[in-house]
């Protein structure tokens, strides 16, 4: 993959290794290291709880990025958005790449206002669903509230995107993969 300012990347919940047994920890963390080694033999720029500049024509916004950080109690949370926002203050306009979308309620509405979009993946939209144009559903939506497509919460918006792999079942009923461009102007 290659963009103009860079490919940029976050980890989820599955690149922790949290759902497979271990023989001890520190191969779990070993594991851990070499997915990130992974990213940067990529040249992909993986956001560990930080943001980035992107600039153009005098004007900037700034992309910031944070390990998994969920608000369902199955999941891990690893992620602190706090120590990301550290001088994100400065940016006229900001992404939050937050892989779990229960994120945007636990804490992206609620405390940083200052965030304009956030994206986010993770429901794979239970790769099982009906989407026709007037109406949509999955079984995703009786677990996450934000499970596919665009919300809004007042100034903020979320983008949650189905993703194009699978878990688990290998395959998609209903829910097709999606691969998202999204234009700023």
């Amino acid at each position: 993959m290659k963009a103009p300012f860079g490919v940029f990347s976050i980890l989820g919940n599955h690149d922790y290794g949290d759902y497979m047994h271990w023989e001890s920890p520190e191969a779990k963390l070993a594991n851990l290291e070499k997915l990130k080694s992974i990213h940067a033999q990529m040249n992909w720029h993986l956001l560990l709880d930080e943001n980035f500049p992107i600039e153009k024509g005098g004007a900037s916004i700034g992309l910031i990025g944070v390990q998994n950080i969920s608000g369902k109690s199955r999941f891990h949370s690893y992620g602190n958005l706090e120590k990301a926002m550290e001088g994100a203050e400065k940016y006229p306009f900001t992404i939050l790449m937050s892989h779990d979308p229960s994120h945007w309620d636990k804490e992206v509405i609620t405390h940083y206002s200052q965030i304009d979009l956030t994206l986010s993946g993770h429901t794979h939209g239970m790769q099982f669903g009906v989407e026709i144009p007037g109406f949509r559903w999955s079984a995703a939506q009786y677990l996450y509230k934000h499970w596919a497509g665009l919300y809004m919460a007042k100034n903020q918006k979320l983008y949650v995107n189905r993703g194009y792999g699978f878990i688990g079942f290998p395959g998609r009923v209903g829910i097709l993969p999606e691969i998202t461009v999204i234009e700023l102007v």
